[in-house]
């Protein structure tokens, strides 16, 4: 998609230009990718606090009697380990163990559970779980309902408290508040490692609370951030990304997301193949690789053990934290390599050695 007149556009298209986003397409939206440079953007978020506008994450609404029971029978984690005020990393997958996306499930109330997929999964995640719908629930696409705004770094906090907005909820637990006479569902989660919460108003309301945001973000020390530094921060914490470290042909197990299964539970999409998976093991998994010498590795690049090919980078950029070339790949487990092995990838005609490591690259303290 590269005629611009066919991308989306979120709530705050207008606020982005104004200070001075630099845009690209991203899931079939234009995206702000960087403000004031992606290595400034990812260095506040890790030392202050960064603001990013993800609005264009889906939303869905599943209400009806026994909705959590429903989900629970369709996606991959098991909704019994949490209740009202929390929420969960689950899968919706395939009858054959693909991933259709990752998403968040709010537990809002036995009747009622609210989902931020991805963007370009959106529809697909809404059409699987309405063909499996038993009369009385309803699934509804609710895109362009809501905006969802993170505020992520070691002073999000302080932002958040600024503006009388909750702070003091566990980790993936969430809160309904309001700021200036607007509704906003704040929750601790988030994409970078760091301690963060991600906010949802509503679409129309989204600039009165981006507005707030903006101002006190940058008296905290910090930036605003586009995608960018996004996925230098997400990368450096090995946190999978749709498309690339989970798709339709990378299952769960192989992305090293297995302790998002439910295991215990009598159904969800793709359970058989899944079990049959994890009992046989699965045929190639995640891993790092960080280089050793100079270098940036990209998606898609062959990885060798000597002369054999033995896997294929999925994600992959320069550290801003490490100031190294870091990867994830999957590897082949037949192929016998251990953390800390070395091998070479193909960049480009150019061999590039990498030590295998075990994400997440960087330590933070996101709980």
């Amino acid at each position: 998609m590269t005629d611009t007149s066919e991308l989306l556009y979120g709530p705050l298209d207008s606020q982005h230009r104004e200070l001075g986003a630099t845009f690209a397409p991203f899931g079939g939206w234009l995206m702000p990718v960087s403000y004031a440079g992606t290595v400034g953007e990812h260095t506040a978020t890790r030392e202050a606090v960064g603001l990013f506008d993800v609005s264009h994450l889906g939303k869905a609404l599943v209400v009806g009697p026994g909705a959590a029971e429903f989900i629970n029978s369709t996606l991959t984690n098991d909704l019994r380990r949490i209740g009202p005020g929390k929420a969960q990393y689950t899968l919706c997958c395939t009858p054959e163990g693909g991933v259709i996306d990752d998403l968040i499930a709010y537990y809002v109330s036995d009747d009622e559970i609210f989902l931020v997929p991805n963007a370009a999964n959106t529809a697909a995640v809404v059409e699987a779980l309405q063909a499996a719908a038993p009369e009385g629930i309803s699934i509804t696409d609710q895109h362009r309902s809501y905006a969802v705004l993170a505020v992520q770094g070691p002073r999000s906090a302080d932002v958040l408290a600024a503006l009388g907005l909750p702070t003091d909820m566990d980790y993936m637990g969430y809160a309904d508040a309001t700021y200036s006479g607007v509704p906003v569902r704040v929750c601790r989660t988030g994409y970078t490692g760091e301690h963060g919460y991600e906010l949802l108003p509503p679409w129309d309301s989204a600039p009165v609370v981006f507005d707030a945001l903006v101002a006190e973000v940058q008296s905290a020390g910090g930036q605003l951030a586009g995608l960018g530094a996004r996925d230098t921060l997400r990368t450096e914490m090995g946190y999978p990304l749709h498309g690339h470290e989970l798709s339709l042909d990378i299952s769960p197990l192989q992305a090293r997301c297995g302790w998002a299964i439910g295991w215990k539970k009598d159904a969800f999409f793709g359970r058989d193949a899944l079990l049959a998976e994890k009992q046989a093991g699965p045929r190639r998994l995640l891993r790092g690789l960080r280089a050793t010498g100079r270098g940036v590795l990209r998606p898609d690049l062959t990885v060798l053990n000597g002369a054999v090919p033995v896997g294929v980078t999925t994600s992959g950029t320069f550290s801003p934290s490490l100031k190294v070339g870091i990867a994830l790949a999957l590897i082949d487990t037949d192929a016998g390599i251990v953390d800390g092995a070395l091998v070479t990838v193909d960049v480009r005609g150019r061999p590039l050695e990498c030590e295998v490591v075990k994400p997440p690259f960087v330590e933070v303290k996101t709980r």
